[in-house]
């Protein structure tokens, strides 16, 4: 009967030890990454990767630089959605920059895509509601025309 006892107290100990690890490299990475920069609206936060330089010196010049910020355009107006979208995107990003699979110059994905248009109207609602179908009543986009207004290329 002493050997279960002595297994579980076994497996306990490897758990504990396996959560202390996870726990240690996860805060190790975090502080060593400036995580809690990427909770913010700063956007230096964004150029913490070199592969955000050109976006952020861009944004810089660009005419949203003094009325918006990354958070504005590129995530939703939610709370939910904000932190959900910065905690997908960043565990992208970080894989990626990991692992080599990530695309230079960075692209855009097709739900991002979608959160920068919908940020579009948003922001802009009086206008795009005045032309916002063609003829065959199709929703214009925004960045289709616009691509370099918040990052001028």
């Amino acid at each position: 009967m002493a050997q279960p006892k002595r297994l579980r107290q076994v497996g306990g100990i490897l758990i504990g030890i396996s959560v202390g690890l996870i726990a240690g490299a996860g805060g190790f990475t975090f502080f060593y990454a400036d995580g809690a920069a990427y909770l913010s609206n700063n956007p230096r936060a964004c150029a913490n990767c070199h592969v955000m330089h050109e976006q952020f010196d861009a944004w810089s010049r660009s005419s949203h630089h003094a009325v918006a910020t990354c958070n504005d355009c590129h995530t939703p107006h939610t709370f939910f959605g904000k932190y959900f979208t910065k905690a997908v995107n960043g565990f992208n990003h970080s894989l990626a920059f990991t692992v080599g699979g990530f695309h230079e110059p960075i692209q855009v994905t097709t739900r991002n895509r979608r959160i920068t248009e919908n940020a579009c109207r948003h922001c802009h609602e009086s206008i795009v509601h005045a032309i916002d179908h063609t003829g065959d009543n199709e929703p214009m986009s925004c960045i289709r025309c616009h691509v370099s207004v918040g990052h001028l290329h």
